[in-house]
């Protein structure tokens, strides 16, 4: 007969006033390890109520299974009942107290007797046994017994044993399941704890932000928590973790957020902000910098004032998505976030705004910087390095300077001279952007996160900074804030192109979109969350094949370094190379190109030379070809003569030129060329012109002339002589030709005089002299002649004709004093009246005849001239305005005196001379004046 022994366990288990929905577990475990369900052969059963109350919501973390009915137990029961009180260790978070505690509850232990089995004395096999205690509410608890094939001879032991491989101590507790704990006692007596949470009531954030969900350490229960949470924007404002609003214009590098007592190794987050407008009086970001253990995150924007920035890891441009070392820095929407998942926080920046997570589990009371200090009370925000407490943050902000070796001006500590401004001078009217924030467009997110201390922003930045548009910056971080507390709000069309954000043109805006994008090569970020953010997304349809490969598809294939999607069995050619996209693997598998292969021609010839091209039907595969290049040639075209042109042309095959010279179907004469049927100058004898007509042997065209007929007409006076370079000759003065003043013309050879002939008293000569035809005019002057001082009857010509005698009548003396009056003139100066002045006049029977008794001329000369004269004196008046005086001639009486008649021989030879044979005849009683 087998003997078997059977463990007994006794099992307490304890429920009281809580929100805990009943769950019934039932179940055995055998020595391997295995759970049976218990099952029953007997129709005895034993059932215990136990009087449980519940109330509230039932527990997010635990849930029921049902009712089960109590099994059936083969064995006859010793009932034993034992009551007692467990409490539960209460605990507290910042953002509220949550304790949970169990009152008395008396549990039934059923204890199974030993069975003896006969037939057999060894121990073989597992006997399952189930003590259950029902709970009023069809709430049944199944305490789980697990058998144990023990040696007959085993001795008593305190310990709890649950198989060969698990023994627990009195006091020991371990988990059976999911929030159920065992405890052993002794003497294999096991109390089972199931852990009833109560929902803890909800904290108000400081922060103004809705508190978030905390497991509890156990994993079983949860509590609430106000994350600490920091934001800055604008020129720049900042919101503090308990939500202190406060704006600072500092141009330093400055601490964001540090640890007081320092966890975390090398960690903090700082922030470069810069005079963003000419007067230096506000400030906004430039940079944003994350240090985290052996590396330095900076985030620093492209352009002032935008969307544009970029990101280096310890001085080193990265691209995104980045991680190594415990860090992951990503794009999502606008933002770069900077993720340290060891310690649950982010930090977020954008170019015009940041903000910072952290949990308040791991930085609660430990935080330092502009930030303030996070322990949901504003009061100890503005907390100076030393500890103490600044009256206000904006005093505060200035002595966290770091050092800054871009910045020598700033050094950590240095207080300003002058308090940094909160508010705008003078008042302004603000931007109409601003009344956004109260307006219909963000109404739905009023009820979570107010935007007074937005609005205040935007107002400051509207009046301080009117013309950079700042006042987005606070729409922005608001409607991020919003976003964040699950509100999703699309506001950038409500600005009117102001704070409009363009996107590539293969994506599409959203103001709401998933935090991380889904892509081909990673599976949808934290599906369960909602919370979404601004940005550029894939349009509907398609999808970011990879966070770092920023191409939208339509089906999920390869991407190569040329960014073409490809479909999966697509061939290509990329980077010449012949390339398949294939699902698995690396995607895209690629081998070299090969090209056809390809005659190539010799390129010997004058003017060729060898080139390569890029063949446009298979860029991959250039082409070699020979190429002319006419300066290669050494051919040179030939000078050609006058009339000829050199001609070229490139025979088929060649490159160089073949030259000629060919008529250019013109004429020629005398070194110039002339076009058919233009004119053509020979001579003045011939009138020629460039005939279309070809000479066969020169292979000029013809010039054709014909004679120019010739006027033999001269005028009188002239007579047509032969002269070089004349065709026809020209006409040639022979004769003087006199135009008297009458008119008339008189034409006379050299050497020939003649009377006018309406005038005696004028005589025209021609003279020759060194071939050259000199006409002249003479007029004879006769002296003065008065009829009435003549004899009657003895008035009569003199031999030429022209002048008149007489026999004068017996007078004292026919030469007299004749008066008249006239202004003097004496080197410009003049009178200011007439002057009386005097002067001789009259004849004194002078005359000169030619005696032919005596062959020569006779003289008499007698001459009219003053006799008796005096001095006068007269004024003179000068143009400068002064006066001289001036002397002059008064004559007082004239006569005649006899004087000799002389004639120089010089003009008797020249008058010999002029006269020719013609010319001796005539008779000269005057002397003759030329004019």
């Amino acid at each position: 007969m087998t003997s078997e022994q059977v463990l007994t366990v006794k099992v307490f288990v304890f429920s009281g006033t809580s929100s805990y929905s009943t769950t019934i577990l039932t179940g055995s475990f055998s020595t391997e390890g295995t759970t049976t369900v218990s099952e029953s052969s007997s129709a005895a059963s034993v059932s215990t109520p136990i009087s449980t109350q519940t109330t509230g919501a039932s527990s997010p973390l635990l849930t029921p299974s049902g009712s089960m009915s109590p099994p059936s137990v083969s064995t006859v029961p010793s009932t034993v009942t034992t009551s007692g009180t467990t409490p539960t260790k209460p605990f507290t978070t910042t953002s509220g107290t949550t304790s949970s505690s169990f009152s008395t509850v008396t549990a039934t232990t059923i204890t199974t007797s030993e069975i003896v089995s006969s037939g057999s004395a060894s121990t073989s096999g597992t006997t399952p046994v189930s003590s259950t205690v029902t709970v009023s509410g069809s709430s049944t608890y199944s305490t789980i017994t697990t058998l144990s094939t023990l040696s007959s001879t085993a001795s008593s032991s305190p310990n709890c044993t649950i198989s060969p491989n698990e023994t627990y101590a009195p006091g020991e507790s371990w988990w059976l399941c999911d929030c159920i704990n065992a405890t052993c006692l002794e003497n294999n007596t096991v109390v089972i704890v199931p852990i009833i949470c109560e929902p803890p009531p909800k904290p108000t954030c400081s922060n103004g932000l809705a508190p978030v969900q905390v497991i509890d350490d156990n994993q079983c229960c949860w509590h609430w928590e106000c994350d600490c949470y920091c934001t800055g924007w604008g020129d720049p404002h900042y919101l503090t973790f308990d939500g202190l609003y406060y704006s600072y214009q500092g141009n330093c590098t400055y601490v964001l957020v540090e640890e007081i007592e320092k966890t975390v190794d090398n960690f903090g987050v700082y922030i470069d902000n810069y005079h963003c407008d000419a007067r230096d009086v506000v400030s906004c970001p430039r940079a944003l910098i994350v240090r985290h253990e052996t590396q330095e995150v900076r985030i620093v924007t492209v352009k002032p004032n935008t969307l544009e920035v970029e990101v280096t890891v310890n001085k080193q441009a990265v691209a995104l998505p980045y991680k190594k070392f415990g860090l992951r820095i990503y794009e999502s929407g606008i933002n770069r976030v900077v993720e340290i998942p060891e310690l649950k926080m982010n930090v977020t920046f954008n170019g015009l705004s940041f903000s910072i997570r952290m949990p308040y589990s791991l930085f609660g009371n430990n935080t330092q910087g502009q930030c303030g200090t996070c322990n949901n009370d504003m009061a100890d925000d503005c907390r100076l390095p030393n500890g103490d407490i600044a009256e206000n943050c904006e005093t505060m902000a200035d002595h966290w300077q770091v050092v800054d070796p871009s910045k020598p001006q700033c050094s950590p500590g240095l207080v300003p001279t002058k308090a940094p401004s909160t508010t705008p001078g003078q008042p302004c009217k603000e931007s109409s952007l601003c009344e956004l924030l109260w307006g219909s467009v963000f109404e739905k997110c009023h009820e979570v996160v107010k935007p007074d201390k937005y609005y205040a922003a935007c107002v400051f930045d509207s009046c301080m900074l009117p013309d950079l548009d700042l006042e987005c910056s606070s729409l922005q971080i608001y409607a991020a804030v919003c976003a964040d507390q699950n509100v999703c709000i699309d506001w950038r069309s409500h600005t009117n192109g102001v704070c409009s954000y363009e996107c590539p043109k293969h994506k599409e805006y959203r103001a709401c979109g998933p935090i991380q994008e889904t892509t081909c090569k990673s599976s949808p970020y934290n599906e369960t969350s909602v919370k979404q953010v601004e940005g550029c997304f894939c349009p509907n349809g398609t999808m970011l094949y990879d966070s770092g490969v920023d191409v939208c598809v339509n089906t999920c294939g390869c991407v190569g370094l040329d960014m073409i999607p490809r479909e999966f069995g697509e061939k290509f050619t990329a980077d010449c190379q012949d390339c398949v996209c294939l699902e698995g693997g690396n995607g895209i598998v690629c081998e070299p190109h090969k090209c056809p292969e390809q005659n190539k021609r010799s390129c010997s010839g004058k003017g060729f030379y060898e080139v390569t091209e890029v063949n446009s039907e298979d860029p991959c595969c250039p082409i070699v070809t020979c190429k002319c290049n006419t300066s290669l040639c050494t051919t040179k075209p030939p000078k050609c003569t006058l009339g000829f042109e050199v001609q070229s042309y490139i025979p088929s095959d060649e490159c160089c030129p073949v030259y000629q010279c060919v008529p250019k179907n013109v004429c020629v004469h005398q070194n110039a060329e002339f076009l058919p049927n233009s004119s053509v100058f020979v001579d003045k004898c011939h009138d020629c012109f460039c005939t279309n007509e070809v000479n066969i042997s020169t292979q000029l065209n013809v010039i054709s002339c014909e004679h120019i007929p010739c006027n033999t007409y001269c005028e009188p006076g002239y007579e047509r002589k032969q002269v070089e370079g004349e065709c026809c000759g020209k006409c040639v003065q022979t004769k003087c030709i006199i135009h008297t003043s009458h008119g008339s013309s008189l034409i006379l050879n050299p050497g020939e005089f003649t009377n006018d002939p309406y005038n005696n008293c004028t005589i025209y000569s021609c003279t020759s002299l060194k071939n050259q035809l000199i006409s002249s005019t003479s007029e004879i002057t006769c002296p003065a002649f008065s009829e009435e001082s003549c004899k009657p009857g003895t008035v009569t010509f003199l031999p030429n004709g022209c002048c008149k005698t007489c026999v004068p009548l017996d007078s004292p003396t026919p030469c007299s004093v004749r008066e008249r009056k006239d202004f003097i003139v004496y080197k410009n100066c003049r009178s200011l009246e007439r002057v009386v002045l005097t002067e001789c006049e009259g004849t004194c029977g002078t005359f000169s005849l030619y005696s032919v008794e005596a062959s020569s001329m006779e003289h008499s000369c007698s001459c009219c001239k003053e006799v008796e004269t005096s001095m006068k004196e007269v004024e003179l008046k000068c143009p400068s305005g002064k006066s001289i005086t001036h002397k002059y001639v008064y004559v007082e009486s004239c006569g005649c005196q006899d004087t000799q008649c002389v004639v120089p021989e010089s003009s008797e030879s020249q008058s010999t001379e002029e006269n020719d044979e013609s010319t001796q005849n005539h008779r000269r009683a005057i002397s003759l004046t030329s004019k």
